[in-house]
């Protein structure tokens, strides 16, 4: 059994969810342009919002990754998710490096600064050669985080989680 860590950068805290933080996830996750760029579903509501959490604080406790909460630490605000995981989907292809902001926190390299604190974590804490970052192709702004980390594009595939369009798989190895 694992327990969720916690990563201090120069701007942001990224900690464990707590119960708490459901109206705020659901903030982050219910933005246009966030349910645009994940394909999120319009039945995704603040009880998926609180399933998701508990998925995430569950599979910390089980595989040692998962999304952590980003909070900025001048204000204590959440806004927004990233970590590493790797979902029980037969054709995932590794140990993922996510992110997803609210929109009204995009451009100001919070991504890319909580992104590369998790990159450093997840190669101090897990044996894998590689991590990878499964993007939509028309998720620009992703695949520009994707490239400021180092990670690069290798292949485009239909994953069968997700039959309707294809993802970029993204690799970055470990340095």
């Amino acid at each position: 059994m694992f327990a969720p860590p916690t990563i201090e950068t120069e701007r942001l805290h990224l900690r464990p969810f707590r119960d708490t933080d459901v109206d705020a996830y659901f903030w982050v996750h219910d933005a246009p342009e966030v349910r645009a760029s994940l394909r999120i579903a319009d039945d995704f509501d603040r009880d998926a919002a609180w399933s998701q959490l508990c998925m995430w604080n569950g599979q910390w406790t089980l595989r040692n990754s998962g999304q952590l909460a980003v909070v900025l630490r001048e204000t204590g605000e959440l806004i927004g998710r990233c970590g590493v995981h790797r979902p029980e989907r037969r054709d995932w292809p590794g140990l993922e490096l996510g992110w997803t902001f609210h929109p009204t926190h995009w451009g100001n390299g919070y991504a890319t600064e909580a992104g590369r604190a998790n990159m450093a974590w997840a190669f101090a804490n897990h044996a894998v050669d590689e991590l990878v970052s499964v993007i939509l192709a028309e998720n620009t702004a992703s695949q520009a985080v994707a490239r400021r980390l180092g990670f690069t594009l290798r292949e485009e595939r239909v994953l069968a989680f997700f039959p309707s369009e294809p993802h970029g798989i993204w690799y970055k190895p470990r340095p």
